[in-house]
């Protein structure tokens, strides 16, 4: 009984995972709501080397990375702009309307776990 339950764990973890390391693009922006949770926000790069017929080349693909709580409170105090960070987390589609008044379509990454790799100090 107990191969199943974590059989059925890892099947729903790896139905919606995401685990990326890159630099962050931007310091995180922070959104503290009335009921005092916290949002961050931030882009994050990640390259690859790419083979082709004329050699190597770095490709950059940016995502919207979003973090909610104690995760988004952490961010605030530690993540800045430039950092390599590796976060494991989840794909979250969303519809918003611009300033336009047209809709628009994003795909996020929300984080569940964020790992500072060599982190900057903090400034004073």
């Amino acid at each position: 009984m107990e191969v199943k339950h974590t059989q059925t764990s890892i099947m729903n973890k790896l139905q919606n995972g995401v685990n990326l390391i890159g630099r962050t693009g931007i310091n995180p922006i922070i959104r503290t709501f009335e009921n005092g949770v916290k949002l961050a926000k931030f882009s994050l790069a990640t390259n690859e080397t790419v083979l082709e017929v004329n050699g190597k080349s770095q490709k950059t693909q940016w995502h919207q990375i979003v973090a909610w709580g104690k995760k988004a409170e952490l961010i605030e105090k530690f993540v800045r702009k430039g950092q390599m960070v590796a976060v494991d987390g989840k794909l979250i589609n969303r519809v918003f309307r611009d300033n336009n008044g047209s809709n628009k379509k994003i795909t996020e990454i929300q984080v569940k776990e964020i790992l500072l790799i060599n982190p900057k100090k903090q400034a004073s």
